[in-house]
């Protein structure tokens, strides 16, 4: 909430309510009535007031729990889930991304490993096509009616284009950030996903991740920034396959001193 409306909203709620105590403190039961009536309804106008921020809380909590079909309630919130693996092919992407930089050709492409972000597919147009350089282009065409809006790719699959994103809210981005990069910041900030953006003004290409931009990226950049995104794990599941190879290399050492201790049993006898 920091730097935006709602702060000053906020501020102002508590204000109103520190004066209806002053008031009720003081018997002005007339003001204190009016006062009342407001507050008795104080719940209901928060959520109202508050709902783009309770969402991105609701989004930012839920953001790494996946759904699959097929797998129970329980075992969406495991740690031991096992990841599938991912049979993206890049190459045509970045073929792709390369051209439209090359054109100055805006485009706004999203990778997401884990969840198939349902909420905004359903908000652009769905697709559900193998990707190909082609396709990314013709879609991205600034003729094209799909051009508006991103794209989302999920595994080997483009899920939809024209898809709206959430704008990020953050005062500190730079002033030469239009709605293609904020849009990708916001996305970033609370969804785990990565998101590739080609400035339709000057061609650049950059890439979001976890709410922080990095510019002027090369093809082979930006390959390899994919290609760590698909392959990596959530930190949870890191700490948990850390500590279980931790445990098998003592394991392994204990066995190995166990070994060499009998031998030199063996070998004195």
């Amino acid at each position: 909430m920091r730097g935006s409306v709602a702060i000053k909203i906020f501020l102002g709620i508590l204000s109103l309510y520190l004066f209806y105590m002053v008031v009720k403190s003081a018997q002005m039961e007339l003001l204190a009535s009016i006062l009342g009536q407001f507050m008795g309804v104080g719940v209901l106008a928060t959520i109202i007031l508050f709902q783009q921020e309770i969402r991105k809380f609701l989004l930012v909590i839920g953001k790494t729990t996946s759904f699959k079909s097929g797998e129970s309630f329980f075992r969406s919130f495991s740690l031991w889930k096992k990841q599938d693996g991912n049979s993206l092919s890049i190459t045509p992407i970045i073929d792709a991304i390369k051209a439209m930089s090359g054109t100055n050709t805006g485009a706004l492409i999203v990778f997401t490993r884990d969840s198939e972000l349902k909420f905004y597919v359903d908000s652009g147009d769905v697709i559900d096509a193998e990707v190909s350089n082609r396709l990314l282009q013709a879609i991205f065409n600034k003729y094209s009616p799909l051009h508006d809006g991103a794209v989302i790719i999920h595994k080997d699959r483009i899920r939809a284009a024209r898809c709206i994103l959430p704008v990020s809210e953050n005062d500190n981005l730079p002033a030469q950030y239009g709605l293609r990069h904020r849009a990708a910041v916001g996305m970033s900030e609370i969804t785990d996903t990565l998101i590739v953006v080609v400035s339709e003004e000057t061609g650049e290409m950059s890439v979001a991740e976890n709410g922080v931009v990095a510019k002027n990226l090369s093809g082979m950049e930006i390959r390899a920034r994919i290609n760590e995104y698909l392959s990596s794990m959530p930190e949870m599941l890191k700490g948990s396959s850390r500590g279980e190879s931790s445990d098998e290399q003592k394991e392994a050492t204990d066995a190995e001193a166990i070994i060499a201790f009998t031998e030199q049993a063996e070998k004195s006898a």
